[in-house]
């Protein structure tokens, strides 16, 4: 044995240090190797056994909240619904609906409901229609062409504002041109709703009307009027905009054309425009023969099954058809089914115009707001409430309504004596007028125009021009039921209230209604709220004082 000079450890010398390296070199790799698995050993350990703890730390951040949930609930239970934010007339009805169908003594009779408390103080002289016009070219007729688009009544304001145009700018009217409008979906063209040759003669004097573009200009476009290029205008545009940039341009060409035109005339005018307004919605529209000759008849029928109330009736404009429905995003009593059904309705009718990332879908803000249909339900209780009793003749002005069986069952079990169009006609009478809205619309508007009185429940153009119309031809005498839906919908959800209680604050309501009635608003302009089709007086008294009574009921029957 000898010592290792290098570190002094001791060695056998008779062992050839040549056969001992490779010996040495093996058992060094093999501690290595045997250090490097230890050492992913611990390494994939480590990993694992953090693994071992982030779940073990998953299961129980879960497990705290499952447990931890409820008592938070009953700690900090979540806050209430808005009032008025849910429908839940249903069970409201549900409730009271014993004590609804006991209470039959009506508080009100429709011979006596409608005070005028008040008469106009300022009388102004009647204008000169054709002051202030722009003078006619010389040997050279102008015209003007517009295309009226949406329902029956948006149409009729594209007509009147037309006519109030055509004064502006003596301009020669074309009878205007209906658009197919895609939620409507009414072919009808001017003829078949309106009596154009009265059309033209009321007008006679004021506006020249024409069917057609005389034939030198209709060659210049191909005999094409969507040729003839359109001028877009902006919603409401003033008489300044039209006379400083619209006439030079009707000067011009000699024609002109707007296309879409409803909204595209400021409410506020000179007071010889608003009289060609006035003359055009109160006397020159007239609706066309079959449709006056079937409401006529409507309208007797109904007068004949109203002789218990000395053939007076209710009419009520029910906004409740399934496109309303889609469109307004309100939440009723349908659950799971009815949410799939309406998102399709959505879908098919407007595209994704409801997907957008802008769009804010609040059912029940829409609710507190009064921007949901009212329900069948709700009107019946309503007008139950307000005094109205199970013998009262009332005539519902409608489209096809949403799930009929479903919501209309418990009108008619508050009001028997319920009629519609389809009710008060045959199938053979109505059959020319299916498939056209506007012509089926204009049979309602009829038959609400000559009743005692009219509710209304949704706003529209519907309403706005009847409630103006039935002004016009009573001289204010016309008394429309137009509920406060921000405080309706709070009392319909209210659960607990008893029958007494929802009866005096319908009472109270239509107190509110009458008063705001029977105002005949002071104003010096009108304004797309006070506008002459809503509120005809003091800017149509002029056309009233010149029309004797026969002659204004032999207007519209």
């Amino acid at each position: 044995m000898a010592l290792n000079p290098a570190n002094g450890e001791k060695y056998n010398n008779t062992t050839d240090p040549t056969t001992t390296a490779p010996s040495l070199r093996r058992k060094l790799n093999l501690s290595f190797k045997h250090r490097r698995r230890g050492a992913s050993y611990i390494f994939f350990a480590r990993i694992f056994h953090r693994r071992y703890l982030l779940i073990l730390a998953i299961l129980y951040i879960i497990g705290l909240v499952t447990c931890a949930g409820p008592l938070l609930t009953i700690l900090h239970p979540p806050p209430p619904p808005e009032p008025g934010s849910l429908y839940r007339s249903h069970e409201l009805f549900q409730k009271l609906w014993p004590e609804i169908q006991s209470d039959n003594t009506s508080v009100i009779e429709l011979s006596s409901l409608w005070r005028y408390r008040r008469r106009l103080k300022e009388q102004r002289a009647c204008p000169n229609a054709t002051a202030g016009c722009q003078p006619a070219s010389p040997g050279l007729r102008s015209y003007l062409i517009v295309d009226a688009n949406g329902g029956l009544n948006q149409q009729r304001s594209s007509i009147c504002n037309a006519v109030a145009l055509a004064g502006l700018l003596n301009a020669t009217l074309v009878i205007p041109h209906f658009d197919l409008h895609s939620v409507w979906k009414d072919p009808s063209e001017f003829a078949d709703i309106y009596d154009e040759d009265h059309f033209i003669s009321s007008l006679k004097g004021f506006v020249t009307v024409v069917r057609d573009l005389p034939e030198e200009l209709m060659e210049t476009y191909d005999f094409n009027i969507t040729n003839i290029p359109n001028i877009r205008v902006q919603a409401w545009a003033p008489a300044r905009y039209y006379l400083d940039d619209v006439y030079p341009v009707l000067q011009e060409k000699r024609v002109i054309r707007i296309s879409p035109f409803a909204n595209r005339l400021a409410m506020s005018m000179p007071s010889h425009i608003q009289y060609l307004r006035c003359l055009t919605n109160y006397k020159a529209l007239r609706f066309s023969s079959p449709i006056l000759t079937l409401a006529k008849n409507l309208i007797n029928r109904m007068t004949e099954r109203s002789l218990n109330s000395g053939g007076n009736y209710v009419s009520v404009h029910l906004r409740f058809e399934e496109d309303m429905v889609a469109f307004s995003c309100c939440v009723y009593d349908g659950g799971e089914a009815e949410k799939l059904e309406m998102d399709l309705i959505r879908q098919k009718g407007w595209g994704k115009k409801f997907k957008q990332k802008n769009r804010v879908i609040a059912p029940g803000l829409n609710r507190i707001n009064g921007r949901c249909p009212m329900t069948p339900l709700e009107v019946g209780m309503m007008l139950r409430g307000m005094g109205f009793s199970n013998d009262t003749s009332i005539y519902l002005a409608s489209g096809k309504i949403y799930k009929e069986e479903r919501y209309l069952a418990p009108l008619y079990k508050m009001f028997p004596l319920l009629q519609t169009k389809e009710s008060l006609a045959s199938a053979d009478e109505l059959a020319a007028f299916q498939g056209y809205s506007s012509r089926l619309a204009a049979l309602d508007y009829m038959v609400c125009l000559f009743s005692e009185v009219f509710v209304t429940t949704q706003g529209g153009n519907f309403p706005h021009f009847l409630m103006g119309h039935r002004k016009f031809i009573f001289n204010g005498h016309a008394k429309t039921i137009k509920p406060d839906k921000s405080k309706l919908v709070v009392l319909l959800q209210n659960i607990s209230a008893s029958w007494d209680t929802f009866k005096d604050q319908m009472e109270l309501m239509l107190a509110e209604s009458d008063r705001k009635g029977i105002i005949v608003p002071r104003v010096k302009k009108s304004t797309r709220k006070t506008s002459i089709y809503s509120n005809p007086f003091p800017e149509c008294r002029c056309l009233w004082e010149s029309l004797n009574a026969s002659t204004r009921a032999d207007l519209y029957i």
